[in-house]
């Protein structure tokens, strides 16, 4: 037993140093290749599958998108420390009453199962992306978690990455992202392998209208620097 327990010990110690390495590293890095979208790869095998994904730094990407996808998925992203309690709350009461289930991920979330784990539902997966939000939370800054994320999220069938999608959905860079257009590719998220940001179904088109709003709500964009982040924390 001792042997055991002395071996599954130091499991345990290896794993917490090659993966708080791995978030350090991430933290410096582009991120051009995520498990998801080696998935995605092998549920394709169409011959007309396309694969599109061109890393950028958020400098290079829209105001207007970053605050899209904030006001479309996490309007609390800037504050929390990786989860929202109300919206798992929330959600929790839902699924209780309703046979739709819904999710609570934030942002932060999202973006630890994109880079670090596999899309599929289980226990052992929401554990791990529980432990890997908590690392990136406390080793990366709001910044650079935005910019893993709109480099790393399916927005589109194949297309991954805001520099992809701005390319893809309308044929300019994304920087060169206006507000309707980015309010588009930020309605689309939910399923990006079902909707379309162009055309837009009028469900998209109304979804698209519901952001532009949030987004005048929400005001200008501040990131905390890391010192005020962990105060938080």
């Amino acid at each position: 037993m001792k042997r055991i327990f002395r071996f599954l010990l130091k499991c345990c110690v290896w794993f917490v140093i090659l993966t708080v390495l791995w978030v350090v590293i991430y933290r410096y890095i582009p991120i051009y290749y995520t498990p998801l979208m080696a998935i995605r790869s092998f549920e394709n095998t169409e011959k007309s599958s396309t694969f599109k994904h061109n890393w950028v730094d958020i400098e290079d990407i829209s105001i207007h998108l970053q605050k899209a996808v904030i006001c479309s998925e996490d309007q609390k992203f800037i504050n929390h420390n990786g989860f929202d309690i109300e919206a798992i709350e929330k959600a929790y009461e839902n699924n209780k009453k309703s046979k739709r289930i819904k999710g609570a991920s934030t942002i932060s979330q999202q973006t630890a199962k994109n880079v670090f784990l596999w899309p599929n539902r289980s226990w052992l997966r929401k554990g791990l992306e529980t432990y890997f939000t908590f690392l990136i939370e406390k080793l990366w800054s709001k910044e650079r978690i935005l910019e893993v994320y709109l480099n790393s999220i399916e927005m589109g069938n194949g297309v991954y990455g805001a520099e992809a999608a701005s390319q893809h959905w309308f044929g300019t860079s994304a920087k060169g992202l206006n507000i309707n257009q980015s309010a588009a590719i930020a309605a689309i998220l939910p399923n990006p392998r079902r909707y379309k940001a162009q055309p837009a179904t009028s469900y998209i088109s109304a979804r698209k209208q519901w952001i532009i709003k949030q987004m005048g709500f929400y005001g200008p964009l501040k990131f905390p620097k890391k010192d005020d982040e962990n105060s938080k924390h």
